[in-house]
């Protein structure tokens, strides 16, 4: 490394956030620009440790320690083409992976680990804004065609790589805008669509079509897309959403959280003015504690709720990594997102009972009760605390707890693939499904996990369908499918 001894001369450093006033009263991003010279004082901290585990920790095994050293070399355009060499898209992952590099990174041991995920994000805007990136059109054609259902990263990562390697591919998306959760799921405040829009007309000039507004399944059968294309890939993600059947659930205000999001994002395209499901002057409660409740929280603040509770039925967690949770594991620690730091009250060890309602079928608010974690009958449990029992009033609830995998029926049905005993896409060390030329790649075969497998998977896949119609691949795979996620 150009100076071994950085992690020892700077502390870790990010850029400031907005003043909280400030960036509820718009939907851009929450962080300030942050001078080059302090990007490069952060890329020194990289302490030439010999063994890189943060490239075991990245799923696309990004080669962090070599773009760490041109960064402070200040040798960007090799920075950004070290970079594209693993990730296609780090401007997604640097702006919405949650960083299980930096958990791996070994100055991480007993300090603040490298801001990996910051340089990571800094080389690819410097890229954009020098012009460096271009599409990269492939000369070879090959004549073969191949359907990639779902246009999240997953879908655009296959796509990319499948059509850099001469196919022909076509992204068939149910929305009326290609992107998936990118698009439609993640806020606004959290990454602009025009990080997006811009790789779209990349993926575009590269000879990637992009069908919108078809339904597969509905629009065109399983058997069409088979007869059409010579391969099939299903990205469509994992987009069945864990309910809470309790009573009350029917009382009008209760929301999945992608219910929600969607319609807040569409205001942000110019295609609402307002949002049907809106928290302006309402009193909200989030239930679920992950990444998915804080988009709901931040949302939330920027209509105008007059408060917000987000509920999670975990305890917790510690401040620093408990014994049991050791370096290079993901750390179990108490985190506070940008949208935490805007207000509402986190609510932790509490499940809800049921949902209350008025007369006319709206939601008035909710009982609750506080929970220990025990093991009973062997199996860990939640345990009502005796006599903790609440009701707290609200107008509107997000569910927000996460995925339980693919819509079940539809393309799935009529392809005749094969589920595995979580209800995900089974798939083979090929990555293929039980059906001759159909394969799977992201969260429809992996369930819920980080955009950061998404785009890995959908590279190892690319790799996959190539070999697969072609006998061989220059294509690179970054993980196995067998894989377990990092956290």
């Amino acid at each position: 490394m150009g100076d071994s001894t950085g992690f020892m001369k700077y502390a870790r450093q990010l850029p400031s956030r907005r003043e909280v006033p400030v960036r509820l009263r718009d939907w851009k991003e929450v962080y300030e620009d942050f001078p080059i010279a302090k990007v490069r004082e952060q890329a020194s901290r990289c302490m030439d440790c010999g063994i890189p585990f943060c490239n075991n920790g990245c799923p696309l095994g990004n080669l962090i320690p070599d773009w760490n050293d041109l960064v402070f070399r200040d040798r960007w355009r090799d920075a950004i083409d070290r970079l594209h060499a693993t990730n296609n898209f780090p401007e997604f992952t640097g702006r919405l992976c949650p960083a299980p590099c930096e958990a791996a990174c070994v100055v991480g041991i007993n300090q603040d680990p490298v801001t990996i995920k910051q340089v990571e994000v800094e080389i690819i805007d410097r890229a954009w804004s020098e012009g460096w990136i271009e599409p990269q059109r492939s000369e070879l054609r090959t004549g073969r065609s191949v359907a990639v259902v779902g246009s999240g990263p997953a879908g655009l990562a296959t796509a990319q790589q499948l059509a850099r390697a001469g196919h022909d591919v076509v992204v068939f998306e149910r929305a009326d805008r290609p992107g998936g959760l990118l698009r439609y799921g993640i806020p606004e405040f959290k990454m602009e669509k025009q990080h997006l829009d811009r790789r779209l007309a990349q993926l575009e000039a590269e000879g990637v079509e992009f069908r919108c507004n078809v339904n597969v399944g509905v629009d065109i059968t399983g058997d069409q897309l088979r007869e059409q294309f010579d391969a099939v890939v299903l990205a469509g993600g994992a987009t069945a959403a864990r309910d809470l059947n309790i009573p009350g659930r029917e009382f009008v205000g209760i929301h999945q959280a992608m219910e929600f999001l969607p319609l807040a994002n569409r205001v942000q395209e110019g295609d609402l003015d307002r949002s049907p499901i809106n928290a302006e002057g309402k009193r909200v409660v989030i239930i679920g504690g992950g990444d998915t409740g804080a988009d709901c929280l931040g949302t939330s603040h920027r209509q105008g709720a007059v408060s917000v509770h987000q509920f999670e039925i975990m305890p917790r967690p510690s401040e620093s990594r408990p014994a049991e949770n050791p370096w290079p594991t993901w750390p179990i620690v108490y985190r506070t997102s940008s949208a935490h730091e805007e207000g509402g009250e986190r609510v932790y060890a509490v499940n809800t009972l049921e949902f209350l309602g008025d007369e006319s079928g709206n939601l008035t608010g909710l009982r609750a009760v506080e929970v220990v974690s025990e093991v009973v009958d062997g199996r860990p449990t939640f345990v009502p605390v005796e006599g903790s029992e609440f009701v707290l009033p609200c107008e509107l609830v997000f569910l927000a707890m996460g995925f339980v995998g693919p819509e079940a029926g539809g393309v799935l049905e009529q392809l005749g693939v094969e589920l595995d005993p979580r209800g995900n896409v089974a798939r083979n060390s090929e990555w293929s499904t039980n059906v001759d030329g159909v394969f799977v790649a992201g969260d429809m075969g992996r369930g819920q996990s980080l955009i950061v497998w998404a785009i890995a998977e959908g590279r190892s896949v690319a790799a996959a369908v190539d070999t697969w119609l072609m006998g061989e691949t220059m294509l690179p795979a970054p993980v196995d499918p067998s894989a377990a996620p990092l956290r």
